[in-house]
């Protein structure tokens, strides 16, 4: 069924432009040649930003926008919807008592950050052009294939084939933690142990990459004190969430709403922010 085909999405009598759905589905993924799929979570999601927004209306709050970043602000809806979940939902700080049975439930998920030493050799190209992706990752595999063949040899080979400036210390880039370099150049590391290199080349925005972990620090489990103001932080926002779902269930179920499924607006909540 293709979008055109889909019924309007009315909510308590609000119809809610196809302009506006349209735009809320290219945040939401489907399967090729299937629209409807896109649409109908985007459907509900503007679903329950309406009723949000039509609760603060009646509430009669007017919007003041937060920063959000370096001269960024909220905009005046997402401010409402703010004012209003911060004027609805009341959530108490968990207990010391919680905050210790949750740390003690498994001591090992509160660690330091993992400590990575890293070389590699980049065959650098354009990553959104195919021509020079394809180009630049036939170079890199005949390299992988010569580290492969010669492992001893990385850093010599980095200090001839690189093009990054680091083939001037045979490839070594020194030391990184979690968020300080590309998702995909993170994401290798995390499957590497002390001595590996990756299997193949991974591509980042710079190009092709063969990297080495020369060493690998996996962190070091916290002590209560240490962790506890993350876990209550973590149980606060759980809360939150928990509770805003709730609240959106019930403005759901005593409203009016067609082109759309209340009975999945509860799974609208994201932890990273207000139910839409």
């Amino acid at each position: 069924m293709t979008a055109s085909l889909l019924p309007p999405l009315v909510v308590n009598g609000e119809t809610v432009p196809r302009a506006a759905i349209a735009a809320e589905a290219q945040n939401h993924p489907a399967p090729e040649g299937k629209p409807g799929f896109a649409w109908r979570k985007a459907a509900n999601a503007l679903a329950v930003r309406t009723l949000l927004l039509q609760e603060a209306s009646r509430r009669g709050l007017e919007p003041d926008p937060a920063e959000i970043g370096a001269r960024r602000f909220e905009t005046d809806e997402e401010a409402l919807i703010r004012q209003l979940l911060e004027t609805v939902l009341e959530l108490d700080s968990p207990t010391e008592q919680a905050v210790r049975a949750e740390w003690e439930r498994d001591p090992s998920r509160f660690r330091t950050p993992p400590l990575w030493e890293v070389s590699h050799i980049l065959v650098a190209c354009d990553s959104r052009d195919e021509t020079s992706r394809a180009e630049a990752q036939a170079r890199a595999l005949e390299l992988a294939s010569r580290v492969r063949g010669n492992p001893q040899e990385f850093s010599r080979i980095a200090a001839a084939e690189s093009d990054c400036n680091s083939r001037a210390t045979g490839g070594k880039l020194g030391q990184f933690g979690p968020g300080e370099t590309t998702s995909e150049f993170e994401a290798a590391l995390r499957q590497l142990s002390g001595g590996d290199v990756t299997a193949e080349p991974v591509l980042t925005r710079h190009g092709w990459h063969i990297i080495r972990m020369d060493a690998v620090d996996e962190g070091s489990e916290l002590p209560f004190e240490a962790a506890r103001l993350k876990i209550s932080d973590a149980m606060e926002k759980a809360a939150w969430v928990r509770e805003a779902r709730s609240y959106v269930q019930q403005l759901a179920e005593s409203a009016e709403i067609s082109g759309a499924d209340p009975s999945v607006f509860q799974l609208q909540a994201k932890e990273s922010g207000s139910p839409i």
